[in-house]
């Protein structure tokens, strides 16, 4: 008994896998049989939601894209069926200026059997339709998500789909978005018939003919045999001329689907081709902007660099004069102390010879000249030179009048350091000690500091 069930088993999954494969094949097939009516169709008139050809194409593709697609797991364990817009959904998000944000929109589609047909019509009308399958297929990962092993949408006879759908970006297709056709509640049917051929042999066509022969023959008794061999040879080259027409006019058709699909191949090429080279040229023109920026921003840095240094020189040539001129300046300003030493010996020695009583014009007039020099050099003194003078000038004492005057005073006169005494000098004229030479003055005695 285990055995009879195991090859029970077997036999129904190699009958699964036989009615899967049969299936794929169908499909595939009338796929192609329905894109090649629909070009053959849109020679004629125009395709809208009406036609029949593209109401059994829509059908097809629909049963592609659900071809053994996985069910919706909800929270308790169960699958619920879902639509391919859920695959197209996830796997064509990255495909761009896509639709499927408007088609979400879309007030008057709220199923998502609705909302697929919807997207099928609208690709079509933006003959995006091959690219958006070829984009989907590349995402293998999803795909496999989505689909179970053996479905249409994994197998390699995808990619031969896709490239089939190229020939129908030659179709300018016109639909109507809000009509009957996207109702999701009412399920995609398949029309075989119009796919379905008989082909009849040669023994066949000429077991006809001799019918047709026998039944002229015997209903046209009283004609002539000239006039039956006439009848017989007309209908003859009429049969060979229709044969001959519907041959040429399978040609022609197959033909026709070659031209169209060969220009929509180039045309597709010839459109990523300028793609490429547009996207070529704003690379090498966004290259040339940053090569010209660089170059103008190198040229503005070495400039400001030299104009910097042409700055830092000249600071440093300004800050070298104005060092030598302020040393120049307080040289020029400072008296040297032999000018100083000369000055107050000259002064001492005038000063003791007026308290000698040995005064004279001349020596008057040397006094003023000598007051005149040291008044030039009183600004340049510091204040501490100042103040000492100035306290040794008042810590000096004139003798009296009845004192003997000796030289031993001489060497007791001491130098001029002292600003008070060079004051002092310009007033000696008209003091009480200078008022006139004649005059006779006082000597002050002359005590040691």
């Amino acid at each position: 008994m285990a055995s009879l069930g195991v090859g029970l088993h077997l036999i129904r999954k190699r009958g699964a896998v036989r009615s899967t494969a049969v299936e794929r094949r169908n499909l595939l097939t009338v796929c192609r049989f329905s894109v090649k009516t629909l070009l053959d169709r849109s020679c004629f008139e125009t395709i809208d939601d009406s036609s029949p050809e593209f109401i059994n194409f829509v059908s097809i593709l629909e049963h592609v894209l659900n071809h053994r697609l996985k069910g919706q797991t909800t929270w308790f364990g169960y699958e619920s069926p879902r639509s391919f817009w859920d695959y197209i959904k996830a796997a064509c998000g990255k495909v761009p200026h896509n639709c499927i944000r408007s088609i979400e929109s879309m007030e008057n589609v709220r199923s998502s059997r609705a909302k697929g047909r919807a997207w099928i019509r609208v690709v079509l009308m933006e003959k995006r339709l091959s690219e958006y399958i070829s984009s989907a297929l590349r995402d293998f990962k999803t795909t496999r998500r989505f689909y179970e092993d053996g479905a249409i949408m994994l197998g390699e006879e995808a990619g031969l789909l896709a490239d089939t759908l190229i020939g129908l970006n030659t179709i300018d297709f016109s639909f109507c978005l809000k009509g009957d056709g996207l109702d999701g509640s009412c399920p995609a049917v398949i029309d075989y018939t119009p796919y379905l051929k008989f082909t009849q042999n040669a023994d066949s066509i000429s077991s006809d003919e001799e019918e047709m022969r026998t039944m002229g023959s015997s209903g046209s008794e009283s004609s002539t045999p000239d006039k039956t061999a006439t009848a017989a040879s007309i209908f003859t080259e009429q049969s060979n001329l229709v044969s001959k027409c519907k041959r040429f006019e399978q040609k022609y058709r197959l033909a026709l689907e070659q031209k169209g699909y060969l220009e929509e191949l180039v045309r597709l090429r010839e459109a990523q081709l300028s793609e490429a080279v547009s996207h070529n040229k704003a690379l090498q023109q966004n290259l040339a902007d940053t090569h010209l920026s660089h170059t103008l921003e190198k040229e503005q840095l070495e400039y400001i660099i030299l104009e910097l240094q042409d700055q830092l020189t000249v600071l440093k040539n300004n800050d070298l004069r104005s060092r030598q001129e302020l040393t120049a300046h307080l040289t020029n300003q400072w008296p040297s102390p032999d000018a100083l030493d000369a000055n107050a010996v000259a002064l001492d020695t005038l000063l003791y010879r007026k308290s000698t009583g040995q005064w004279d014009e001349k020596s008057f007039q040397s006094l003023e000249q000598l007051s005149a020099d040291m008044s030039l050099s009183q600004t340049s003194l510091e204040p501490s030179h100042t103040l000492s003078l100035e306290a040794r000038l008042t810590g000096t004492q004139w003798p009296h009048q009845d004192k003997e005057e000796t030289p031993s005073l001489r060497g007791l006169c001491g130098s001029l350091t002292s600003v008070a005494s060079y004051k002092s000098l310009a007033s000696l004229k008209s003091s009480e000690c200078l008022a006139s030479p004649a005059t006779e003055i006082s000597s002050p005695g002359i005590t040691p500091s």
